[in-house]
């Protein structure tokens, strides 16, 4: 269910209670919710995780990204969770997608390769061309 984007990022669809016993068991340090509460009726809540990450010694936090795009505060705040996890991250979403993307963002956004991100996340299975312009446009500022 975790695809690896990278040795210390998973990108997930919608986890639940035994995906975050998994992400555990895997060493991940950190668990961050792309997901805005009330997508769909079938999510389970943003409280529900974290409660279930905090008992497991697993950080959390939330950066809820609609389909209507990303903000500067988004990939700002992505790339600080990143930078302070202490270990391997799991971002998820609803298909893993949204989360990927923003990982993308945020690496593209500390000076990373837009071509290696873009290779790491087809590797994962995820197509992040849609972002790809906004990738160059980032490093070029980092």
């Amino acid at each position: 269910m975790f695809r690896k984007l990278t040795d210390n990022i998973y990108a997930s669809p919608q986890i639940g209670l035994a995906e975050v016993a998994e992400a555990a068991r895997l060493g991940v340090r950190l668990i961050v919710n792309n997901r805005p509460e009330g997508e769909s009726e079938d999510q389970i809540a943003g409280a529900e995780i974290e409660a279930a990450a905090r008992a497991a010694g697993i950080d959390y936090v939330a950066i809820p990204v609609t389909h209507s795009g990303f903000s500067e505060p988004q990939v700002k705040a992505m790339a600080k969770a990143l930078d302070g996890a202490g270990g391997p991250v799991l971002a998820y979403c609803r298909s893993g997608t949204r989360s990927t993307l923003l990982w993308a963002l945020s690496e593209a956004s500390q000076g990373g390769d837009p071509d290696a991100l873009t290779n790491m996340a087809a590797k994962a299975g995820y197509d992040i061309s849609p972002v790809r312009p906004l990738m160059d446009m980032l490093k070029a500022k980092a």
